[in-house]
């Protein structure tokens, strides 16, 4: 692996889930997909289309029926489950549209967590999941639990955990649905700098219009072909 390998790379992915008559209907087919690092790319759709199936392939939470997707050159498809949690450990940072914090653990500790998956000889997942919440303005409220912190101020969180690791990959499911306009701009620009930084290539699903014109790539999901 070197940083020319792609973060991502999908040939001929399918995934379909079974419907009520015993038969089953494909809810995604992407043919032909490369992301580079850096690189930022929206994915569109309507509802159904298969958007955050193709985020939840990606990072292997789901297999694929067919085809194939590699991450910084490793396949994830094919793998079993053990073997794809670890891959999307070291290498994909995953920013949910609910956030997905553990509301008992302070902000420092969500972050921490994500941490001790992915080791890094020489460094401390605590300072690194402290340096990552000062990188998004919270070195105050490091103490705090979820329930205690704003809806913005858990994105935020959010963020930090998705990108303490320097993954290769972030992926987003709507990082500005539950957020008003200015926070919204305010949270996509910490997202998107902070993968910047980290030389990360970054696959969101967005409705948001305002949120389209900072990525530098659209794939639209159920175009006829």
């Amino acid at each position: 692996m070197t940083l020319d390998t792609p973060a991502l790379k999908v040939r001929a992915l399918r995934k379909s889930f079974p419907d009520p008559e015993g038969g089953r209907v494909e809810v995604l087919h992407v043919e032909d997909l490369v992301l580079e690092r850096g690189r930022t790319l929206a994915v569109l759709g309507e509802s159904g289309s298969g958007k955050t199936t193709l985020l939840h392939v990606v990072a292997g939470i789901l297999p694929a029926d067919g085809g194939s997707v590699e991450i910084v050159g490793r396949p994830m498809s094919g793998l079993g489950e053990t073997a794809r949690d670890r891959l999307r450990a070291e290498h994909i940072g995953y920013l949910f549209q609910t956030f997905n914090l553990l509301p008992h653990l302070t902000a420092l500790e969500n972050v921490t967590l994500g941490m001790t998956f992915r080791p890094r000889a020489g460094e401390s997942p605590r300072e690194r999941a402290r340096d990552a919440l000062d990188r998004v303005g919270l070195s105050d409220r490091l103490a705090y639990r979820p329930p205690q912190l704003s809806v913005g101020q858990q994105q935020r969180v959010a963020i930090a955990r998705a990108l303490a690791g320097r993954p290769a990959l972030v992926l987003a499911d709507e990082p500005t649905a539950n957020l008003d306009a200015v926070r919204a701009q305010e949270s996509l620009d910490l997202l998107l700098t902070f993968a910047e930084e980290c030389g990360a290539a970054v696959l969101a699903v967005t409705h948001d219009d305002r949120a389209l014109v900072r990525f530098q790539d659209r794939l639209t999901l159920g175009e006829p072909a």
